[in-house]
């Protein structure tokens, strides 16, 4: 199932154009508005004209992890606080991290979850236990996804008693949750005496929040017996729909007119430009409003997958070192 045939669909011309449109006005937009990349685009000697061609973005600087948890937020913001909608405080192993959200930005959130739980065979008729904290904007973009699309959102929290009790009165057929919790949920139904395989669940999506697709998918797999999708959603993104995975599962498509995807090489500021060569993932949110990340380096190892997908998307697929396994 595809949820938005015009974008998931478009011609690699009209990706690259609308790539090039969208990041000609982000760079304008930051350059005016924040003042992180004022500074930062001063050190670097870049400006917004420099930008003409995707292949331009060579000139802009990298953006590191580090750099987002030694800074505050509000120099990284390019909108008033009156137009920050939303606030997300979280404790990371990392350290501290606080993203603000416009409204357009938890729209456009929104769009793209959808378009993720769609690709994993999510409807109206689904019944899907989601497993963690609401209070984490993550989680809250699913939630208000699942219910666009129309299905039953049960919310599990992260008390074990809550969710036992949930599952012996609720039927659900998906889960989404991150796998230290699923496996959490396995652990405790065990100890219960019980089997998370005699319950309805077919479908499981994992949250994954410090790694593209985390090592213990084939374990969660073999005791659920399940098909598990994969979403990254680590903190500096903001958000879990950057990438997924469809049915076909052969890599996982990259969400391009949103996010911009380079892979650089190890260690160093070049470009991969092979096909099927492992490199460091580097994104660039191209329509984020409140606090946008240019060449943000994920460093998830990752290389291009060029054949032509079965589901029919034309969006890039990435693969992780684990995607042959």
């Amino acid at each position: 199932m595809i949820a938005n045939a015009q974008i998931e669909q478009m011609s690699r011309e009209d990706i690259k154009a609308l790539q090039l449109e969208r990041l000609k006005k982000l760079i304008a937009w930051v350059a005016e508005k924040s003042f992180f990349y004022q500074r930062k685009f001063q050190e670097t000697g870049v400006a917004p004209e420099d930008i003409q061609s995707l292949e331009d973005m060579e000139r802009l600087p990298f953006l590191k992890s580090t750099e987002l948890h030694q800074i505050d937020a509000l120099d990284m913001l390019t909108v008033p606080l009156s137009s920050v909608l939303r606030f997300n405080y979280m404790q990371e192993p990392s350290g501290e991290l606080t993203k603000l959200y416009t409204k357009g930005d938890a729209a456009q959130n929104m769009e793209l979850m959808t378009r993720c739980i769609v690709a994993a065979g999510v409807h109206n008729a689904s019944v899907v236990g989601l497993q963690g904290d609401l209070s984490d904007s993550r989680f809250l973009d699913i939630q208000y996804a699942l219910e666009v699309v129309g299905a039953t959102v049960v919310p599990l929290g992260t008390g074990y008693q809550h969710w036992l009790r949930l599952m012996e009165i609720v039927g659900m057929d998906t889960l989404i949750s991150t796998p230290q919790l699923i496996m959490q949920l396995i652990i405790q139904l065990q100890a219960a005496g019980k089997n998370i395989v005699d319950y309805s669940i077919r479908r499981v999506l994992c949250i994954n929040l410090s790694n593209i697709q985390n090592p213990l998918q084939q374990h969660i797999q073999e005791r659920t017996r399940t098909k598990v999708f994969n979403l990254y959603a680590p903190p500096e993104i903001g958000m879990a729909g950057m990438i997924f995975q469809c049915e076909a599962h052969v890599g996982q498509h990259v969400q391009e007119d949103c996010f911009y995807p380079e892979i650089i090489e190890f260690n160093s500021n070049r470009p991969v430009l092979e096909d099927n060569r492992m490199g460091e993932l580097v994104v660039t949110t191209l329509c984020t409003e409140a606090m946008p990340l240019i060449r943000y380096r994920t460093g998830q190892a990752v290389s291009r997958v060029t054949d032509a997908c079965e589901c029919g998307r034309t969006l890039m697929r990435v693969a992780t070192p684990f995607s042959y396994l």
